[in-house]
């Protein structure tokens, strides 16, 4: 008997803040605007999406003491948007970004306890992590936290929201005015918790949500990273998006979670890709020269190119030749607020001046060429392939995908999906965790004896 093909997980990304966000646009639409975020997440749940994914942006950029405006195109609440999501929206999955470092766990772990209510067990908790002084500054402990404890102190917020979500029992919820009785415990949502991070007690406020504890999603890329997502994780957003790399990424990943006791299927590998359609592969790849040039201006190039030698370069002509100098290496960066997009600037600057040199590029087109990220380009048919092809191959198991176009996607492609069987046709769970094709979450272990039932 044949095999069925391993199934394509979907979610959609709404756009955020970067260089790959196209707000000049006409057709981009408001950044911030509801009607906007429930385009895209209806457009996602009529293409039978698995989830909606979020991102988080805790501080406005700045760049040479400036604010960075070439990027700012909002970023509100994330519990906020999603709350009001699950109102219009009946089986999408629900994901948002919330930092480790900034928060604390019984107030994360009571918001995402409340989202997973509200929306009938589609919540998703992406977990990131910044030792960022700058963005630190927004908050009451500041940028307190060394870089290398970020993971640690991320490791045990998540295993102290575990134990939250794991005090009230799965049954201890009554609610029985026959009887007269609202819980079957005398205790419900007893815990206590201490730690190197945290050291909380008392009780949970939200009883047990209908997935138990929400998806827990990891960015980052990391050997930390990915030892945490191992160890903790449900899905891992990942950029590795070409295939030999992402094969590489998905082994690597996998293998450590089978260290940790886990199921190599516990950990679904999604890597963050782009797309770009066209009836013709020569049309395809014409929109994709037009996009890349709107989100890549000459202001733009500079600013990126800036990033990389840590300097003013406003003097520089964007379609002129890059510096002859090595770029300024320094803790003291130029740009606050981003997540370090370079650990070697001076191999990055000799790599980039290679590329400019074989293919005699300005400094624009140089940018464009080296910050692209993966991108699926050609005709429905062909971007329906090479998506297969990737989950096929284990380089990923499936996709979050930044659309260019959602509404496009999910005309053009889910039905070409669904036809070589890699996509469901309907949803067949009611919870993301159904939808993932996750089981039940491992319960907890009290960190101080204190008994948890469920």
């Amino acid at each position: 008997m044949t095999a069925r093909p391993k199934q394509i997980i979907l979610a959609a990304h709404f756009p955020g803040v970067n260089n790959h966000t196209v707000w000049q646009d006409p057709n981009a639409g408001s950044q911030i605007d509801f009607s906007s975020f429930v385009h895209l997440a209806q457009t996602a749940e009529r293409g039978l999406f698995d989830f909606f994914f979020l991102a988080e942006g805790l501080r406005l950029r700045e760049q040479r003491g400036r604010l960075y405006d070439l990027d700012v195109v909002g970023r509100p609440d994330t519990f906020t948007v999603l709350g009001a999501l699950a109102a219009v929206t009946t089986r999408l999955g629900l994901a948002g970004t919330i930092n480790a470092t900034f928060n604390e766990p019984y107030e994360i772990a009571r918001q995402f306890s409340t989202l997973d209510h509200l929306s009938g067990g589609r919540a998703a908790w992406n977990v990131v992590t910044s030792s960022d002084a700058f963005t630190g500054e927004n908050f009451r402990r500041g940028g307190y936290l060394d870089h290398s404890q970020r993971y640690e102190r991320a490791a045990e917020f998540v295993r102290t929201a575990r134990e939250l979500w794991d005090s009230w029992a799965q049954d201890a919820l009554v609610a029985d005015p026959s009887a007269g009785v609202f819980v079957s415990e005398g205790d419900a949502g007893a815990f206590e918790h201490a730690g190197v991070q945290f050291d909380i007690a008392g009780h949970f406020t939200v009883p047990r949500s209908p997935q138990g504890h929400p998806v827990i999603i990891q960015a980052g890329d990391s050997d930390a990273g990915r030892g945490f997502a191992a160890a903790t994780a449900d899905a891992v957003f990942t950029r590795h998006g070409t295939l030999e790399e992402g094969r590489a990424f998905y082994a690597d990943v996998k293998s450590k979670a089978a260290a940790y006791g886990r199921s190599p299927d516990d950990v679904k590998i999604l890597p963050g890709v782009s797309f770009v359609l066209g009836d013709t592969e020569s049309e395809a790849h014409e929109r994709t020269r037009h996009i890349r040039r709107q989100q890549v201006s000459p202001q733009t190039a500079i600013a990126l190119l800036e990033q990389l030698r840590n300097r003013d370069l406003s003097e520089y002509d964007p379609d002129g030749p890059l510096p002859a100098d090595d770029p300024r290496v320094s803790d003291d960066t130029i740009i606050k607020g981003r997540a370090r997009q370079h650990d070697d600037r001076v191999e990055t600057a000799r790599r980039w001046r290679a590329v400019a040199e074989e293919k005699k590029l300005g400094i624009r087109d140089l940018v464009i060429e080296v910050t692209d990220r993966q991108r699926f380009v050609g005709t429905p048919a062909r971007v329906a392939e090479e998506l297969d092809t990737f989950v096929q191959s284990d380089a990923s198991d499936g996709f979050i995908l930044v659309p260019a176009g959602l509404d496009e996607f999910v005309d053009k492609v889910v039905p070409l999906l669904q036809e070589r069987g890699v996509f469901r046709t309907e949803y067949t769970a009611s919870t993301l965790r159904g939808h993932l094709g996750l089981g039940p979450p491992r319960l907890s272990t009290p960190s101080t004896g204190v008994a948890v039932s469920a």
